[in-house]
C-alpha cells in the first residue's frame, strides 16, 4: 500500500487550479508532504469554490484546468518521488440550475421515473401528494408560484443547441418532456412546424420511445439552424407569461411536466427526494446501486489504474445507504487495478466512545476525532463548571450543551428536515399497516414516535446488518430509546417498543411467535416465504431511511444549530467535537493515541480542515480561557457593561438617546449571548501583529468578523435565519461591531481588548505549537491545510478558504532551527520551521514515526500536570517529544501555578512582567521531570527543534528545566542532525 507520510490539503477551484498547484510543487516537497490531498477534481457547478457539487462525475473539471493538467501535476509530484489522493463525493451531487448543467437530473426532469437516471437519484417517486405522484419537485422560485408565474419569470424557451424546449426561471433550465413536443409545435399554427409535429405523435415516456424523441427532437435541431431562432417563435409566444390565455397555457404545461416548480420555502416540508442535508441544490445519489457506483466511480478508477492518484477520502460516509458494503466494494474494484492496497480513508463523525467500525477496509478517518482529542486536551479541566455558570447567567441560556443539542435536534425535524422524517415514518407506517398487530398505529404515532429518537439520538447513525443492530448500534441506539421513553407519553411506548424492533433490535415483529418461527424454517415456500422476504426488505429500507435521517439531523442539529448557541467556550465548539465534553486528560489523550495506532495506524491526523469553524490557533488562544475562567468572565460583564452605550434597538438605528437600550432589557441588538460570542471570537483571532493604531488592519478585520457575525446569527436560527432573515436585527449586529472596532474606540474598548489579547497570547502560542507537535508526532498521518504552516486565525468559511501566499511561505524556509524563531514568534516562522523539521524527521525516520510504538511516559513534579510525554520506538530507533500544556499561570508571573501544586512560590513571583516570549522560564518547572525508559538512561539525545542535548540522570528523570530552555516543545532523538 502506497501509505502516506504525510499530506497537505489544497481547495481546488477556477481561482486555484491545477497548473497553480504545479508551481509550487517545490514548496511542497521541500516542506516535506509526501502526497497533496485534494478537493473533489470531477466536474462541479460552474463557479464551485469547492467541488462538493458534482454534476459529471466522468470529466475532471475543465475550470480546475482539465485532465491534461491534473496529469502534469501527478508527472511532477512523481518526480519529486511525491503522489496525489482525491476526494471522492459518492452521496450528492450538485443541481444548481437545473438541468442546466447536470446531464443526468436534466434527464429526469424531462423523462420522469422513465429517465435512464430515474433510478440514480434517492426520489421517492411514489408520493403520497397526488400533485408529486411521479414528479420530482423543483423548490426553486423564490416566490410562491402563482406569484412567479404571473410576473412572468417563468417562461417557454427552446435551446437550439440542444433542439430542447424547456422551462426558464433565472438560471435554471428545466427540460419539458418531448411527449408534449407534438402540442408545442402544432399550436404555433404553421404547416413546416406541424410535419415536424408529426415525428413527435404517439410518443411516450417508455424507453423503447426515447431514440426516437432523439431523433425527432435533431431534426427540430436542424430545422431551426437553418431557419434560425424566429421561426419558433410563434411557439414560445402561444404560451408567453405576459397574456392570461397563453399563461394558462404556460401553466397548463407545467402541471404536464415531470417536475412541479416550488416557492423554495416548500423544500423543508415537501421535497420528495433525498438531499445533501437540508440543501435543494444537492440531490442525493444511489451508489448502493451498482450501475450507479460504476458511474459515479468511472473517473476515479480510471486515475487510479493509470497511476494518476493513490488513494481517495470518501465524503459524507454516513449519507450512503450501506458504508459497510461501499468500503469493501471500493477496495476490491481498486485492488483489482493495480498492484498494491490504495489507500482509502473516511469522513466521518465519532462521537466519544464510537468506535470506527473494524468491518470497514479503510485506512481510517479524515482525523476529525484527533482534532477533537488534541483540542480538548488543550483545556483546563478546572474552567468548565466556573464558565459554563458565567455563560448562563450572561446569556440566560442552559449551561448544558445537552440542553441545546435536543432543542436544536427539535428545531430542524421541524422546520428543515420534515419531509425527510415524514418519509421515513412512511416508510414505518407500511410495515404497521402490512401487520394485523399493528395496523392500528397511526402515521401520526409513528412519526411521533421516530421523531423523538431523532432527537435523542446520541450519534450520527446506525449499520445494521441483515436488519440487525450490532451490540455497538445499541449502545448508541438504546441511549436514544430510554430518552424517548422518557418524553413520550405511555400511550407511545408499544408504538416505540415496535419501532424499536422494526428498527433492528432483533425483537420479532410479527404478532405470532409461532407464526414466526414457521417463517424462518427452511420449509418457507411460495407466499410465505414472499411475505417474509417482503417484510425483511421492508425493514431494511426503512433502517436505511432512519439512518439517512438521523445522520443530517445530527450535522444541521449539532454543528450548524446548537455550535452557534451555545458559547461556554467557543474552542469546543467545532466540527466532529461534543462542546459539553469541556477537556481531555493526558491519560485519555494517551489511550485514544494508542487505540489509533492498534486499529486503524495509517488513519489522517487533522487540526485544521476546509470545514472547520475556527483557525486552529484561534481555537487555540481561547483555549486559554479556559485557565483564567473567573478572569475572563470579569472582563465579559466588564466589557459588556463598557459597551452598553453601543447597543442598538432590534429594529436598527443610530445609538442615540431615542434608541438606547435600558440595561435590564433583552431586547436589544445584538443581545446578551450573540454580544458574550463576539468577544470571544475578537479575542480568538485577534492578529498578533494588529496595533490599535492600525485603522486599515482594524477595518479589514472587522469586514472579517462580520462575516461570521452574520453567517453565526443566521446559524443559531433563534432571531434571524437563512430561511426567514431579519434584515434589520442583522444590520443592527453589524453597526454595533463596527462601532465596537471604530477609532473613536481607540483608547477604550480596543485597547482593552488588545491588552487581553496581548495578557493570555504566549499562552496560546504554546497551545499552538504544542497541537501542531502532537499532530506531526502521534499515530497516524499527519495532513497539513494549505496555509496553516503560518498563524490560522481564520474563522468559518468563507475566511479559511482565503488565497494563501505559497510563495511566501516558500521564501520562509529555513534550515535554522525552529527555536532561532521563538523570539520573533509573531510572524509564524516558529510553527512553519517546526511543521517543516517534523516533516523532516519523519522523511529521516519514517519507520519511526510511521509504525512505531507509542509509549506514554509518566510526568513527576510540581507542575506535571502542566506537561504531556510520549515516546516513539521501532526497534533500536526512539523519538521522545515533550510539549507544555496548561502554561497560563507558569506565564503569568504570579504565584498561581505553585499555590495550585501545593507548594511554596517564589517570594517574587507577584513582581514578575507578564511574559512576551512563549517559553516558560526554566528555574519555573522546579523539579518538574519526565520519566524517561530505561533504555535511553546511558544515551545521547538531541531535540531536534533546538540546540539543546539535555541529559537524563542516573534516577532516570529528565527534567523539564534542561529539556524546555529554548523551546516550549521538545522532540529527542539520538541524531541531531536535521535532514531538511
Amino acid at each position: 500500500m502506497t501509505v502516506p507520510r504525510s499530506t497537505l490539503r489544497l481547495q481546488f477551484h477556477r481561482g486555484f487550479t491545477f497548473d497553480d498547484a504545479l508551481r509550487h510543487v517545490e514548496y511542497f516537497a521541500a516542506l516535506g508532504v509526501s502526497h497533496l490531498y485534494t478537493s473533489p477534481v470531477t466536474t462541479a457547478v460552474p463557479g464551485s469554490m469547492h467541488g462538493y457539487d458534482t454534476v459529471d462525475y466522468a470529466q475532471v473539471s475543465a475550470e480546475c484546468g482539465g485532465e491534461a493538467a491534473l496529469r502534469r501535476l501527478a508527472d511532477k509530484l512523481r518526480e519529486r518521488g511525491m503522489g496525489l489522493i482525491v476526494d471522492v463525493v459518492p452521496n450528492h451531487m450538485g443541481i444548481a440550475g437545473s438541468g442546466a448543467h447536470n446531464a443526468w437530473w436534466r434527464d429526469i426532469l424531462e423523462w420522469g421515473r422513465h429517465s435512464a437516471y430515474a433510478r440514480h437519484f434517492d426520489v421517492d417517486w411514489h408520493s403520497p401528494d397526488p400533485a408529486l405522484r411521479g414528479k420530482v419537485l423543483l423548490p426553486i422560485l423564490g416566490a410562491p408560484y402563482g406569484d412567479e408565474l404571473a410576473e412572468g419569470r417563468i417562461a417557454l424557451r427552446f435551446d437550439a443547441g440542444t433542439g430542447r424546449f424547456t422551462i426558464a426561471y433565472g438560471d435554471h433550465l428545466c427540460a419539458v418532456c418531448p411527449v408534449d413536443y407534438a402540442a408545442l409545435l402544432q399550436a404555433a399554427e404553421r404547416a413546416e412546424l406541424s410535419a415536424l409535429a408529426e415525428r413527435f405523435h404517439g410518443l411516450t415516456t417508455q424507453p423503447a420511445d426515447q431514440p426516437r424523441a432523439a431523433q425527432a427532437r435533431d431534426a427540430l435541431r436542424e430545422y431551426v439552424a437553418q431557419h434560425g431562432l424566429s421561426s419558433i417563435e410563434c411557439v414560445l409566444h402561444a404560451y408567453a407569461p405576459d397574456d392570461p390565455v397563453t399563461r394558462d397555457h404556460l401553466h397548463r404545461l407545467l402541471e404536464r411536466q415531470h417536475f412541479r416548480l416550488a416557492w423554495w420555502r416548500t423544500a423543508a416540508d415537501e421535497v420528495n427526494w433525498r438531499r445533501f442535508f437540508d440543501i435543494s441544490t444537492l440531490a442525493a445519489v444511489r451508489v448502493e446501486r451498482p450501475d450507479v457506483f460504476d458511474a459515479v466511480h468511472a473517473l476515479v478508477f480510471r486515475l487510479y489504474a493509470d497511476g494518476v492518484i493513490d488513494g481517495v477520502r470518501i465524503d459524507h460516509i454516513d449519507g450512503l445507504a450501506e458504508p459497510r458494503e461501499y468500503c469493501q466494494r471500493l477496495r476490491q474494484r481498486l485492488s483489482e487495478l493495480r498492484e498494491g492496497a490504495p489507500y482509502i480513508v473516511v469522513e466521518k463523525i465519532l462521537a466519544r466512545g464510537e468506535p470506527l467500525r473494524d468491518d470497514w477496509p479503510v485506512d481510517g478517518t479524515t482525523g476529525y476525532d484527533f482534532m477533537n482529542d488534541v483540542g480538548a486536551l488543550l483545556h483546563d479541566p478546572r474552567g468548565a463548571a466556573p464558565l459554563a455558570t458565567a455563560w448562563a447567567e450572561l446569556s440566560g441560556r442552559s449551561a448544558s450543551f445537552a440542553d441545546e443539542a435536543v432543542l436544536a435536534r427539535r428545531k430542524i425535524l421541524t422546520e428543515n428536515l420534515a419531509a425527510e422524517l415524514d418519509r421515513a415514518a412512511r416508510g414505518l407506517h407500511r410495515i404497521a399497516r402490512d401487520n394485523i398487530a399493528t395496523r392500528d398505529f397511526t402515521f401520526t404515532s409513528i412519526r411521533r414516535v421516530i421523531g423523538e429518537l431523532a432527537a435523542q439520538f446520541p450519534v450520527y447513525r446506525i449499520y445494521p446488518q441483515n436488519g440487525l443492530r450490532s451490540a455497538t448500534d445499541n449502545v448508541f441506539f438504546d441511549k436514544a430509546l430510554n430518552a424517548a421513553r422518557h418524553m413520550l407519553s405511555r400511550a407511545d411506548h408499544a408504538v416505540l417498543e415496535r419501532v424499536d424492533a422494526w428498527l433492528g433490535s432483533g425483537a420479532d415483529e410479527l404478532a405470532n411467535p409461532r407464526e414466526a418461527t414457521n417463517l424462518r424454517t427452511s420449509a418457507l415456500q411460495g407466499a410465505a416465504a414472499g411475505a417474509f422476504n417482503h417484510a425483511a426488505a421492508a425493514r431494511r429500507t426503512v433502517q436505511t431511511l432512519f439512518s439517512q435521517l438521523t445522520a443530517p439531523v445530527a450535522a444541521k442539529a449539532i454543528e450548524d444549530t446548537a455550535c452557534y448557541r451555545y458559547g461556554r467556550l467557543l474552542s469546543r465548539n467545532e466540527v466532529g467535537a461534543d462542546p459539553g465534553e469541556f477537556a481531555l486528560s493526558v491519560e485519555q489523550f494517551h489511550a485514544n493515541n494508542l487505540e489509533r495506532a492498534r486499529r486503524f495506524p495509517h488513519a489522517m491526523l487533522v487540526t485544521a480542515t476546509h470545514d472547520h469553524k475556527r483557525g486552529e490557533d484561534v481555537r487555540a488562544r481561547l483555549a486559554v480561557l479556559s485557565e483564567i475562567a473567573d478572569e475572563w468572565s470579569a472582563t465579559l460583564h466588564a466589557w459588556s457593561t463598557l459597551n452598553m452605550p453601543q447597543r442598538r434597538a432590534p429594529e436598527g438605528g443610530e445609538p442615540a438617546d431615542d434608541t438606547l437600550v435600558d440595561a435590564l432589557t433583552e431586547d436589544w441588538a445584538p443581545g446578551p449571548a450573540a454580544e458574550a460570542m463576539l468577544y470571544q471570537t475578537l479575542v480568538g483571532c485577534w492578529p498578533p501583529d494588529l496595533s490599535v493604531d492600525d485603522e486599515a488592519g482594524i477595518a479589514a478585520l472587522a469586514e472579517r468578523v462580520a462575516q461570521w457575525q452574520l453567517k453565526a446569527l443566521r446559524e443559531a436560527k433563534l432571531r434571524t435565519t437563512w430561511l426567514a432573515p431579519d434584515e434589520p436585527y442583522e444590520n443592527a449586529c453589524r453597526a454595533f461591531l463596527f462601532d465596537l472596532l471604530a477609532p473613536q474606540r481607540r483608547d477604550g474598548f480596543l485597547r482593552e481588548l488588545h491588552a487581553f489579547v496581548a495578557h493570555i497570547q504566549c499562552a496560546g502560542v504554546i497551545d499552538s505549537l504544542q497541537q501542531t507537535i502532537l499532530r506531526l508526532a502521534s499515530p497516524g498521518v499527519p495532513d497539513q491545510y494549505r496555509g496553516a504552516e503560518l498563524w490560522d486565525f481564520s474563522l468559518v468559511d468563507p475566511d479559511n478558504r482565503q488565497p494563501v501566499d505559497f510563495e511566501n511561505r516558500a521564501a520562509l524556509l529555513a534550515e535554522k532551527p525552529p527555536s532561532a524563531f521563538l523570539a520573533t514568534w509573531r510572524d509564524g516562522n516558529v510553527k512553519l520551521a517546526i511543521v517543516q523539521r517534523m516533516l523532516a524527521l519523519r522523511a529521516h525516520l519514517p519507520e519511526l514515526l510511521g509504525q512505531g510504538a507509542y509509549l506514554p511516559l509518566a510526568v513527576q513534579g510540581v507542575h506535571a500536570r502542566s506537561v504531556i510525554a510520549f515516546a516513539r520506538r521501532q526497534g533500536n530507533a526512539w523519538a521522545v517529544v515533550i510539549a507544555t500544556r496548561l502554561a497560563m499561570p507558569l506565564l503569568a508571573g504570579d504565584a498561581k501555578a505553585d499555590a495550585n501544586a501545593g507548594v511554596n512560590a517564589d517570594a517574587n513571583a507577584g513582581d514578575r512582567p507578564p511574559c512576551d516570549i512563549p517559553l516558560v522560564e526554566p528555574s519555573r518547572w522546579q523539579d518538574t521531570a519526565v520519566r524517561m525508559p530505561e533504555e535511553l538512561v546511558a544515551r545521547a539525545m538531541f531535540d531536534w527543534l533546538s540546540p539543546a542535548a539535555p541529559k537524563v540522570d542516573d534516577n532516570g528523570l529528565l527534567y523539564l528545566r534542561d529539556a524546555l530552555t529554548s523551546m516550549p516543545v521538545a522532540v529527542l532523538v539520538e541524531d541531531g542532525v536535521p535532514r531538511a
